[in-house]
């Protein structure tokens, strides 16, 4: 097994700060979840929102029209200070705050094959120990490059235990 450890970069982008100004409003899942909805089902919405030829008072008429009472003051600051086109990254900010106070991690498995449920249990364990997470998400993927064995990405660890992995390594070790 190799382990990488990558320095985490504790971002100050205007999309984490507004991200966690979102999580701090302590406004409730269900509307930030609604407000995601609305705007992932409806892409006109954010291409009014980002349009410079809209006038300002549209937008937050739209925005009063539209979506749950709760949302209205963040979304229009975010208009108004042009950040509309980061709500993905807005959204995704929130939700790592989410799982920050709740103690989740969320972790990606890349395998061939999916893993047991006992295999799946002992993972998620690991991580709650080494994390000291109350709860551990696994997302599955599948990689057929790997021939076989698993990586496992969490945070900014990543622990090697594929095939191809290990061939890698031992390629590299006997060409020095």
């Amino acid at each position: 097994m190799v382990m990488q450890t990558n320095k985490e970069i504790r971002c100050s982008s205007p999309a984490v700060s507004y991200g966690k100004v979102l999580f701090e409003l302590n406004i409730p899942e269900e509307s930030v979840r609604k407000t995601q909805e609305i705007l992932k089902s409806v892409p006109q919405l954010s291409e009014l929102f980002m349009n410079p030829t809209v006038a300002l008072k549209k937008k937050l008429a739209v925005i009063d029209r539209v979506f749950p009472e709760d949302m209205r003051n963040f979304l229009k600051t975010a208009c108004r200070y042009r950040r509309m086109d980061l709500m993905d990254e807005i959204f995704a900010a929130y939700d790592r705050c989410r799982d920050e106070k709740d103690r989740i991690l969320r972790a990606v498995l890349t395998c061939t094959v999916d893993p047991s449920k006992e295999q799946k249990e002992r993972i998620e364990a690991f991580l709650c120990r080494k994390y000291g997470a109350d709860e551990a998400q696994i997302e599955v993927r599948h990689d057929e490059e790997l021939l076989g064995g698993f990586i496992l990405r969490a945070g900014s660890d990543e622990y090697d235990w594929s095939m191809k992995g290990r061939l890698d390594r031992l390629t590299r070790a006997l060409a020095h």
